[in-house]
């Protein structure tokens, strides 16, 4: 049985509440009914382990960050993507997928970003400017190149909470857990032109598991 993340607290104790409530009315029928609530609600914070919890992951793959459906892969879209040349890869969650976020690419944490905004539906266009997010930048030396990759944490219209668990400085590994988003919503993943994208529009998608990008060429190692 998966772990359960410690975020599952307070939101499964309140949707045990009723079931609490009809079981001391001596109602065990309906508690049991109620429990189940409790018990999806428990489900939604499942945290499984997945490969870089075990194994370093090679240094030019890029992970999917987060288990869902690729809603675009391609150019970084105008008033979505960071300033610069980027590539994109954005990831619907629906309610039933696991929400605990990792890291897409390991290295130093540079910027970490909170940013309030609205509840748009996570698979609409705008979200990813008008939503409350949380944006995140890592940097990394292999060989003499320096890379970078920015992710974005996205609330959606039920997700009312994005729970980001890294500061700058933080050192991260590929695929390390970085925080979860509450119960539906988006990520998105920008990486350099030098990588090449692995996934298309509609793909299905799994943390720690899925190479959505890869750098092609290797960096040169100082001599």
């Amino acid at each position: 049985m998966p772990r359960i993340d410690r975020e599952a607290g307070p939101a499964t104790a309140v949707a045990a509440a009723p079931a609490a409530l009809a079981l001391l009315l001596g109602r065990p029928r309906a508690a049991a009914a109620l429990g189940v609530l409790a018990l999806a609600v428990a489900a939604f914070f499942r945290d499984p382990d997945r490969t870089p919890d075990h194994r370093p992951v090679p240094v030019d793959d890029v992970l999917s960050p987060a288990d869902g459906k690729v809603m675009y892969a391609g150019p970084g879209q105008v008033g979505v993507a960071p300033e610069g040349e980027w590539q994109q890869v954005s990831i619907f969650l629906s309610a039933f997928d696991v929400h605990v976020n990792r890291a897409p690419y390991g290295g130093r944490v540079t910027e970490v970003v909170r940013r309030p905004g609205q509840w748009l539906a996570a698979y609409r266009h705008e979200s990813a400017h008008l939503n409350e997010r949380s944006d995140i930048t890592v940097e990394r030396e292999v060989g003499d190149e320096l890379r970078r990759v920015h992710f974005r944490q996205i609330v959606g219209l039920m997700a009312r909470r994005v729970v980001t668990r890294v500061a700058v400085g933080d050192e991260l590994g590929t695929g390390q857990r970085v925080g979860l988003m509450k119960f539906g919503s988006r990520m998105d993943v920008f990486v350099p032109p030098q990588c090449d994208l692995l996934v298309s529009a509609g793909d299905r998608v799994v943390a720690g598991e899925t190479v959505i990008a890869r750098w092609t060429r290797p960096a040169r190692v100082r001599s």
